[in-house]
């Protein structure tokens, strides 16, 4: 699969997705670039946006297995990653798979679960595979975690450690709707008999690894390269951050550049690119200070002013 039908099996992806799901072309996309960047995406809003319809309908317009796990503070790592199981007719233990054996697994509520179910994921997110009882099992592939937390309610939850923030590629939220989207919701859902909308298959799981190869194939040249570079570093020396963009965030910066650009149909990545995606792909990095914290600095706001104070390379030598 090349560049032009890379960025067209997306778009057709996202328009069906869009057909269920109330939401701006830009959420849409941000959701897209992870799974095109081979990462995993945190969705943080409040109930009732439409965080689960949007994973739900992302794996069934890839043609892809999807699975839900609710995570509750009585969650325990078996219950996500499976446990082996007792036969009495032979004497022996086999495998039985937990619900994270899925191509989409939807973490819903991710900062319900306490630190020993969070650490089960991490594993999962990162190494592909799962660890029950010192033996290894591998994950279907693809594989790709959206997460959801609610931002409002803090009663038993548990902040999601910065070593499992730095997993996902992208944070993003859908907001609420406009006056119009609120009044197109509310038109589909008398248009139909069911109380959920439904999303037809675009591709299938072959098109889909297919699909997540196109980015390797785009061209990033020295001197982006040097301005990625020189945003995350920017981010460890600000005075409002404790902890700044790591390598690992450095890596993801550059990973979904090349797949904004493969959404917009080039074969090679450009300083809007990068500046498209910092935001949701570097912001969730950030430790701020104390006094940052209490003087409300925002995270977004910090890469913002990166962004504002970091030389850009120009086009003309981008695209040379």
């Amino acid at each position: 699969m090349d560049v032009p039908k890379a960025a067209a099996a997306c778009s057709r992806v996202v328009d069906e997705v869009g057909g269920a799901v109330v939401a701006d072309r830009e959420f849409l996309d941000r959701v897209t670039l992870g799974i095109l960047a081979r990462g995993h995406v945190l969705l943080e809003d409040v109930p009732g946006t439409g965080k689960t319809l949007s994973a739900r309908s992302f794996a069934a317009a890839l043609g892809l297995e999807f699975s839900r796990i609710q995570f509750t503070p009585d969650l325990l790592p078996s219950d996500v990653t499976g446990t082996n199981v007792f036969d009495e007719r032979d004497g022996s233990f086999s495998f039985s798979p937990g619900p994270i054996f899925a191509n989409v697994v939807l973490a819903d509520e991710i900062n319900r679960a306490p630190p020993k179910t969070q650490a089960a994921l991490l594993e999962a997110m990162e190494e592909g595979q799962v660890t029950v009882d010192g033996e290894t099992h591998d994950l279907p592939d693809p594989f790709y975690v959206i997460a959801t937390q609610n931002p409002v309610e803090s009663e038993g939850a548990f902040p999601l450690p910065e070593a499992q923030l730095d997993r996902f590629a992208i944070k993003t939220a859908i907001g609420y709707p406009d006056d119009e989207g609120e009044i197109e919701l509310l038109r589909r859902r008398a248009g139909r008999v069911a109380q959920a909308p439904t999303v037809e298959r675009v591709l299938d799981p072959d098109a889909v690894a297919d699909l997540r190869e196109v980015p390797e194939t785009v061209r990033v040249d020295d001197d982006l390269l040097e301005y990625m570079a020189s945003i995350a570093r920017a981010t460890r020396t600000d005075r409002r951050v404790d902890v700044g963009v790591s390598p690992r965030g450095t890596q993801r910066l550059f990973e979904t550049a090349r797949a904004a650009a493969v959404v917009a149909g080039r074969e090679f990545v450009t300083p809007d690119d990068v500046k498209r995606v910092a935001e949701p792909a570097l912001a969730h990095r950030l430790v701020l200070t104390p006094d940052a914290a209490v003087n409300d600095a925002d995270k977004r706001g910090v890469i913002a002013d990166v962004l504002d104070r970091v030389t850009v390379p120009t086009v003309d030598a981008a695209e040379a």
